[in-house]
């Protein structure tokens, strides 16, 4: 192996998708694909996913849930919840795919295109529980509601959900917001059904506030074995991705390793326990296109090196050596090159 190695765990992810789905249950697990499954790729994910049951994947944008599709063919559901141009609305109609809404003007597009195209589109309306960070505000939410009513007697749009995102940034917050987010779904069965799908929770509130999870779930991170940064270790579940690299050069008490900068490992990274043949060793310093580990006995020319992984080897986790950057563990697999080769294992 001359190129490093993103080396990713078939069995491993369906085992970790397995328990995320035990853990919240009844809730059903909405897969997140963002940043191309994490770093991680998607269509490797989503074919895991499907073979594992699956039925919820959260595309973030239309053009990912597009290929999302393509990979599903007429299985599953899919949700995209950035706001979209007029042209990726219309992609979204044609391959099936609902929209997270979050502003008035949002709405008016989205029922402007599915009336020109003839298309019944599906939504998931978006209430501001606290965040700010897009979604109906409580004071326009039942004027919203009634919006929407009309257009579905018109045929035109159909609420399939209510959703929203948590602050997280305290458990009395967090508590608020629900109290927001089960108004606005109380508002919205005064004139109709409430939707199907309910979500409130991601990864963190999924997995340790069961009393804040709706009828489904929005998990990325945990799914492929990347725990909160600064949180704790998630039980039962493992990091589905390890990084390999082979050693060039022993020269002493060190040996030079065929990974650099350029392929996206920052150098701020010098300093942390890498994996090697015989435990824990120190990623002493990251140059260019190589880097140089601390030695141990019998090491050679060809020996793996494991940059980050599930740490059989002693490596550190993609979220511990995160931390020592002050980012989070998805950055640290988003930033890795093409030079890179992904290669999938049982």
């Amino acid at each position: 192996m001359s190129r490093p190695e993103l080396r990713l765990s078939t069995d491993r992810l369906a085992w970790n998708i397995a328990a995320v789905r035990d853990r919240i249950a009844p809730s059903e697990l909405m897969m997140v694909l963002k940043d191309d499954a994490y770093g991680h790729g998607l269509t490797w994910a989503v074919e895991t996913g499907l073979a594992a049951g699956v039925d919820w994947y959260g595309a973030y944008d239309v053009c990912s849930g597009v290929r999302v599709r393509e990979i599903l063919g007429a299985h599953g559901r899919i949700f995209a919840w950035v706001t979209s141009i007029d042209d990726e609305i219309d992609e979204a109609l044609r391959h099936d795919i609902d929209l997270g809404v979050g502003s008035t003007e949002y709405l008016s597009a989205v029922i402007a295109r599915a009336t020109a195209l003839g298309i019944r589109a599906r939504i998931h309306l978006k209430i501001d529980t606290g965040l700010h960070r897009n979604g109906m505000l409580p004071e326009e939410w039942e004027q919203t509601i009634a919006d929407v009513r009309r257009a579905e007697s018109d045929g035109v749009v159909a609420l399939v959900g209510i959703w929203s995102h948590l602050a997280e940034a305290s458990d009395e917050e967090d508590d608020d917001a629900r109290r927001e987010f089960l108004h606005a779904v109380e508002i919205s069965g005064r004139s109709g059904e409430v939707p199907d799908a309910l979500h409130l929770t991601a990864s963190a509130a999924s997995w340790w506030r069961p009393e804040l999870r709706g009828t489904v779930s929005r998990i990325g991170a945990f799914c492929y074995g990347i725990r909160s940064a600064d949180g704790p270790d998630l039980e039962g579940i493992a990091p589905v991705a390890e990084l390999v690299a082979t050693v060039t050069e022993v020269r002493g008490d060190e040996v030079a390793v065929a990974i650099g900068s350029f392929d996206g490992i920052p150098s701020l990274l010098a300093g942390s326990a890498i994996g090697t043949p015989a435990g824990a060793r120190t990623l002493v310093r990251v140059d260019e296109t190589s880097s140089i580990v601390s030695t141990w006995p019998g090491a050679a020319e060809g020996d793996p090196v494991w940059i980050f992984g599930a740490g059989g080897h002693g490596e550190s986790s993609a979220t511990t050596l995160a931390e020592r950057i002050d980012t989070v563990g998805e950055e640290i697999l988003t930033r890795l090159t093409s030079r890179i080769r992904r290669v999938v294992v049982e």
